[in-house]
């Protein structure tokens, strides 16, 4: 079987030519296979993406060349897991979703409005909201700063009077400092943009759920949610409080027909960059702790997890934290 750029990596490592060309590549940033130990289920493609700008597109159609006697062989895209769309799933649903012009926001925008959904797309960067609306024709596309009360406001205009799911998916990471290192500006900025924000917006939402006897809410958390070895300081302390969020509104509006869950990822392939300034003692403590994740996601995977449980077919879940994490949360 040729080896394509949706071949995983795991095979090409399996394969004595495709071998070779992976551990010369790892070998000019003086790398090595055991760092891809992880990763060997997702298809050679995404290193792209996981390399965050510094492997351009070019690199990967080399390695597929030089693998294939200098062509680039024909790609059905069907090695490793493949998205299963649920035609009309959504269909008849207004869904609000986070976060939705990169990462895991996008993947489920997408895969909600394949499914028939209408999608209000919300996000910071208004660049990459019209390359989405490009992409997706008939989603709703809002601009905005979650953090401000305005934006929030913009979002639930946009949606109108009927909401039937939202996403909280925006968030990001800290600088994996420690309580004692942790500036006011990264603590600020995280609980702000991590769990203030959803809170928010839920809020925002629960009484037009409330109304209509119906309603599901996915709030993101994290493995950082779940352990206290997966992140810094501010970052941990904003995914448990997500948890803590997701708990409550279950249990408060369970009775009134609106189910609150929650995904906590583990390793995830979305190449999000991670801020300046890290903490050299947090990294090197947290270090060997995240070389144990068992496998990394992409954000199509996380999307099948996410759209689950704001579909229907989550019918009896409520205040679930589901582990997609590849089994990291088990070790």
């Amino acid at each position: 079987m040729a080896l394509t750029a949706h071949s995983t990596i795991g095979d090409w490592l399996n394969d004595p030519t495709g071998s070779e060309l992976i551990k010369g590549l790892l070998a000019q940033s003086g790398g090595d296979p055991s760092q891809l130990t992880p990763v060997l289920g997702l298809p050679l493609q995404q290193l792209v993406v996981m390399s965050q700008g510094a492997m351009p597109q070019s690199v990967v159609d080399d390695l597929v060349r030089a693998a294939n006697g200098g062509e680039i062989p024909a790609d059905d895209d069907t090695a490793g897991w493949t998205e299963q769309v649920t035609a009309g799933r959504f269909t008849g649903k207004t869904v609000i979703v986070t976060g939705a012009a990169s990462g895991i926001g996008k993947a489920t925008a997408s895969r909600i409005a394949r499914e028939g959904g209408r999608v209000i797309a919300a996000d910071i960067s208004a660049d990459k909201l019209d390359a989405l609306a490009a992409e997706l024709p008939g989603i709703v596309t809002v601009a905005g700063d979650l953090t401000q009360q305005a934006s929030i406001d913009a979002v639930i205009a946009a949606a109108g009077d009927r909401i039937d799911g939202l996403a909280n998916v925006a968030g990001i990471n800290d600088d994996f400092s420690p309580a004692g290192e942790t500036p006011d500006a990264v603590w600020d900025r995280v609980i702000a943009i991590n769990l203030t924000a959803p809170f928010k917006l839920m809020r925002a939402v629960l009484p037009v759920m409330e109304a209509a006897g119906r309603g599901a809410i996915l709030n993101v958390s994290s493995e950082a949610g779940l352990r206290g070895n997966a992140s810094g300081n501010a970052y941990t302390a904003s995914k448990h409080g997500i948890i803590g969020v997701t708990k409550s509104a279950a249990f408060m509006y369970g009775p009134k027909g609106i189910r609150v869950n929650s995904v906590a990822p583990g390793g995830v392939a979305t190449g999000i960059p991670m801020p300046p300034n890290m903490s050299e003692y947090g990294s090197g403590r947290l270090a060997p702790f995240q070389q144990a994740i068992p496998t990394v996601a992409t954000a199509e995977h996380l999307a099948a997890s996410i759209t689950f449980l704001l579909s229907d077919d989550a019918v009896n879940i409520n205040g679930a934290i589901l582990a997609s994490d590849g089994g990291w949360s088990v070790q």
